[in-house]
């Protein structure tokens, strides 16, 4: 059983003032909501948006409901805009677009841009400092919202199910890579906030797999979905706990690029305690700047899951649970990574996106213990051969952490700081992630 003022765990979360959310909120600053206008007015809090309020969620949230009742949907945001007449205007290979490579193509671009703009207004979800949002059953949640945790401070999230919302107007983008789809909208995010407790909280692509969308000029479906749950410019003291993330593409991401120490630099500390990571695709978490413990999680994946395959970078894919960005500083213990499938290799739990300081004791790949140090040594290493390389084929200069070597000090230890007991087995890493982790496991007292 949970009270909605119950204090945060162990993490980052409860260093300092710790994070309670709306603990002491008045009777007038309760509310129990089931729409997306009732969910609204009780975040205004009656003209005190800041003050301490308790939401619970009783039902099912939906992000595209209007305040007639309805159910909104891309017609409705943009009438008359076609993905495949989008498409159709980048040219026979997806690289170029023109206005005047069909008629209607000025039109869909502007339907597209207009789309997109009418759909943030509506499904936008601003969660002010001072609130607890919980769940009442488990079901309770959001669907087709984009939940922005928005240069706010005190933030509880909890007993609660997010299906991600769905982006009828993603954006392709010819010059990323060799092409690749952009979609708007996160599940839910943290932008510039602090003190944040996210637990039991189950978030996916729910009924909307990318893999049914409809397809772009590489033949691939689109991708109508971004991040599940990102962190960015300057997030910082935040806890994400007993939590059930699963089905996804980009996943969660911490910082807003390499070039952003200004608004990352000594920020982004972050602790995933006891979560359960399932099918995730990338990002699990990728994190540049990040002071980031990471402890006792399952990640589990398979090569020829139907919807959404690993395929890591040994097989010729960009797949990979724990990615160590710029200037990360990654803490990992005690998880268990179970990957199957043909071809399926330990190379998939960790790799180096220019980072070069590591740490992991005691996790376990497959059942047996693994040496993830080791394979974030080898992707460090790799990368920068690589990029060596082209600074020099180009007559350029190599990017600064070139220059860098591969440590696994990373200069802090997570038990100096708060306290916690970790599982020290893979089986009971298992066992908490399949019993005890997303909604439905806490009895939410009012």
């Amino acid at each position: 059983m949970i009270k909605a003022d119950d204090a945060a765990p162990t993490g980052w979360a409860a260093v300092g003032r710790g994070t309670n959310g709306g603990a002491g909120a008045p009777a007038e600053s309760r509310y129990e909501v089931g729409t997306l206008s009732e969910l609204k007015a009780a975040l205004a809090n009656n003209g005190k948006p800041t003050a301490p309020k308790i939401v619970y969620i009783k039902g099912t949230v939906d992000g595209n409901q209007a305040p007639d009742g309805r159910i909104l949907g891309e017609q409705d945001y943009a009438p008359g805009y076609d993905i495949a007449k989008y498409v159709s205007c980048f040219g026979p290979d997806g690289k170029v677009w023109s206005d005047q490579t069909f008629e209607y193509c000025k039109k869909q671009r502007q339907l597209r841009q207009t789309g997109s703009n009418n759909m943030k207004r509506q499904i936008e979800v601003s969660i002010p400092s001072n609130t607890t949002v919980v769940g009442l059953g488990p079901d309770a949640g959001f669907v087709g919202a984009n939940i922005v945790i928005l240069s706010a401070t005190n933030v509880v999230l909890r007993n609660l199910s997010v299906e991600a919302p769905v982006d009828y107007f993603t954006t392709w983008s010819p010059d990323d890579g060799n092409g690749a789809w952009n979609a708007r909208f996160d599940a839910v995010s943290s932008v510039t906030s602090d003190h944040l407790w996210i637990d039991h909280v189950r978030l996916s692509d729910g009924r909307f797999p990318d893999s049914e969308a409809p397809r772009g000029p590489n033949g691939k479906p689109a991708n109508r979905h971004d991040g599940l749950l990102d962190l960015k410019d300057g997030t910082d003291y935040v806890t994400i706990s007993n939590s059930r993330l699963s089905n996804h593409d980009k996943t969660m991401l911490l910082g807003s690029g390499d070039e952003h120490v200004d608004k990352d630099g000594g920020k982004l500390r972050v602790s995933y305690i006891g979560n359960y990571f399932e099918n995730l695709q990338q990002r699990a978490p990728r994190v540049r700047f990040g002071q980031v413990h990471v402890v006792n999680n399952y990640f589990t994946g398979s090569t020829d899951d139907p919807h959404y395959p690993l395929v890591s970078e040994a097989q010729g894919g960009s797949s990979y649970f724990l990615g160590a960005g710029y200037e990360s500083r990654i803490f990992s213990e005690h998880n268990a990574f179970d990957f199957t499938g043909p071809g399926a290799d330990p190379s998939i739990m960790v790799s180096s996106y220019n980072g070069h300081r590591f740490s992991d004791t005691g996790s376990w790949y497959n059942g047996q213990s693994a040496d993830l140090n080791a394979i974030a040594k080898a992707s460090f290493e790799g990368n920068r051969a690589e990029a060596i390389a082209e600074a020099e084929a180009a007559g350029t200069a190599a990017p600064d952490w070139t220059g860098w070597d591969f440590t696994t000090d990373v200069g802090w230890n997570p038990a100096d700081i708060y306290s916690y007991k970790a599982f020290s087995t893979p089986q009971a890493v298992r066992n908490h992630a399949l019993r005890f982790t997303g909604p439905g496991v806490l009895t939410v007292k009012q």
